[in-house]
């Protein structure tokens, strides 16, 4: 059980982490960068030669870094990820030495028997000159904390997407082992890869990290909109809501509103809409980062 009101105070000490170049490949492969070979601005995030990095990649924090569910109170099995938002304050590159500040930020109980809601965020800076280069706002959803005695107000309204036909769509297959290799960015969860307890949670068979399907949204607005340039993405946000199984072919709906880009992902053989309300931000070309 969620311990509230303590948990608010709940900080972790200043972690340090560090990235290659292989990271930051191996990361690339795993949310769609690789189908098209021939493709020279898609090659660049998956040849160490002028590398460019995916501005999602800093999302694998979220899960490797502190606060852990069990130093919240939670029990992993019965966490869900409900949202993830991702502001980059400068372009991502690697090798990259960062250090990573936790930190619980709210928690909202939806009543006994309903659950909780759990929203830390994470502070990325690099360990070179202490500048910031990302923030993440993680959600989740506890589903037996309800009645923790967290503020019952209601959460942030997520971003409405537009009710007109896509501008785009696309499909993107994923492959049946793809938990697996997504494994090795390091959510190690075994809800994606051992049977048991997948089924223990209450699903069929392990299922796809939520932060690889945000990733390929990631993909699909870099392709669509930038060219590929990654110093043009200022944040993307999203919610999950149902999960995705590997070997599934997602659809990835676009809608553009001048620096907006909304977008949610689908699988159509299932009739079921695996992420909503999502929202990247985009900066103009002449403000735009300067990658270093």
């Amino acid at each position: 059980m969620i311990r509230y009101p303590q948990v608010l105070g709940h900080t972790t000490p200043p972690q340090r982490w560090s990235f290659n170049d292989r990271d930051a490949i191996l990361y690339a492969l795993c949310v769609g960068f690789g189908s098209e070979p021939s493709h020279e601005q898609a090659l660049r995030f998956l040849y160490e030669k002028n590398l460019r990095v995916v501005p999602t990649f800093p999302t694998v924090l979220a899960w490797i870094a502190d606060p852990t569910f069990e130093a919240l109170g939670v029990d992993p099995e019965e966490a869900l990820h409900g949202e993830q938002k991702i502001e980059l304050h400068r372009v991502v590159t690697a090798p990259l030495d960062v250090e990573v500040h936790g930190s619980v930020v709210a928690v909202h109980d939806k009543g006994r028997d309903r659950g909780a809601i759990l929203t830390t965020r994470h502070l990325i800076t690099d360990r070179a000159d202490g500048g910031l280069i990302a923030t993440l706002t993680t959600t989740c959803f506890a589903r037996k904390s309800g009645g923790c005695g967290g503020s019952a107000a209601e959460t942030q309204r997520p971003h409405p997407v537009p009710r007109r036909t896509p501008d785009h769509s696309i499909d993107v297959p994923t492959a049946g082992d793809l938990a697996l290799l997504y494994r090795l960015t390091g959510d190690r969860n075994p809800l994606h890869a051992d049977p048991f307890a997948a089924r223990r949670a209450g699903f069929e068979r392990p299922i796809l990290h939520g932060l690889c399907t945000f990733g390929m949204a990631c993909r699909a607005v870099l392709a669509t909109y930038v060219d590929f340039d990654p110093s043009r993405i200022a944040s993307q946000q999203a919610r999950f809501s149902a999960p995705v199984f590997p070997a599934d072919t997602l659809t990835i709906d676009l809608w553009r509103d001048s620096d907006v880009i909304s977008f949610e992902v689908r699988v159509r053989a299932r009739g079921a809409t695996v992420v909503k309300n999502g929202k990247a931000v985009l900066r103009p070309p002449m403000t735009a980062a300067v990658q270093r």
